[in-house]
């Protein structure tokens, strides 16, 4: 397979449904950046994706083959021998750029500059990157493990399958990032989500007392037994999300809208939980019924200003 000769229809495709790489990414969950590299015949889909890619773009799959229909397995074969191998940085200029192997467990790498770089299947383990930029660079599948994160900026990155583990991410920016199946158990607070969209997250277990969501959308997300004590989710949308067990004082949904979302009240001797549930905001709030029967058979929510949907 000609990699360049895909990318240039995919460019084409795109491009007849007037689309940008940026809203061609937002519906197939990858950042623009790989959309890009596709174009430029520097990776490929996998196979799954050229399915969606058909769908989306509104062609047959076989138009993306040279000649003839393209077997599966010639895709499944090119996709993977593209894809980095695991602890390679491929900076994103051009195809003819040197990949380096690195180590970076247990390195200080403070203040460093990842912006824009690829990374599959990283390992920052036990590492320091206080004011490391990584911003639109893609990181899939990365971990991040034991580490000092502390004023990162993530800012367009794509974390897609990350996972951060015990990471302290104080003051570390996502602002309109990929978080797709990421696993967020970290420590730390005041992390910033702006624009974000979090799709199947989990965020278990989480300290997020200051933690800032701003403008985000959430779908799948787990937020059981995590502290959210005064956390404002105004005007945010909220689709299959689960806000199991969790400490929920003082938060906010105002204006927001809930659909499928689950609240179950922590384990308590007293009714201590329970009144805990009566400092919850939901005025102006837009809920579907279900979401609305549930609140309502804990007895203690104020319901009254809600919109049902």
């Amino acid at each position: 397979m000609d990699s360049k000769v895909i990318g240039e229809k995919i460019a084409k495709a795109r491009k007849d449904k007037s689309m940008s790489q940026a809203q061609l990414a937002q519906q197939i969950f990858i950042s623009p950046q790989a959309v890009g590299k596709w174009e430029r015949g520097e990776s490929m889909p996998d196979i799954t994706t050229f399915d969606r890619l058909a769908e989306i773009l509104g062609v047959d799959l076989n138009y993306f083959s040279e000649n003839a229909p393209l077997a599966a397995a010639e895709i499944a074969g090119t996709a993977v021998s593209a894809r980095p191998s695991d602890h390679v940085i491929e900076h994103a200029a051009g195809s003819g750029d040197r990949q380096v192997v690195i180590n970076l467990t247990a390195a200080d790498l403070q203040g460093s500059d990842f912006a824009g770089v690829v990374l599959h299947k990283g390992k920052f383990k036990a590492s320091s990157l206080r004011g490391a930029d990584f911003s639109n660079a893609d990181l899939t599948g990365s971990s991040f493990d034991a580490t000092d994160a502390r004023e990162a900026n993530f800012d367009g990155a794509d974390l897609t399958e990350c996972n951060f583990s015990a990471t302290d991410l104080t003051g570390a920016s996502f602002g309109k990032c990929v978080l797709v199946r990421t696993v967020l158990n970290m420590s730390g607070q005041a992390a910033k989500f702006a624009d974000a969209n979090l799709v199947d997250v989990k965020l278990i277990k989480t300290d997020l007392r200051k933690a800032i969501f701003e403008n985000c959308t959430f779908t799948g997300v787990d937020f059981s037994y995590c502290d959210l004590r005064g956390i404002n989710f105004a005007g945010q949308t909220f689709d299959g999300v689960r806000f199991d067990k969790s400490a929920l004082n003082d938060v906010s949904f105002q204006g927001a809208t809930l659909k499928n979302v689950s609240f179950t009240v922590p384990f308590s001797l007293t009714n201590k939980a329970h009144l805990a549930l009566k400092t919850i905001r939901f005025d102006g709030a837009k809920m579907d019924k279900l979401t609305h029967l549930a609140l309502k058979g804990l007895g203690v929510v104020d319901l009254s200003n809600v919109t049902i949907i």
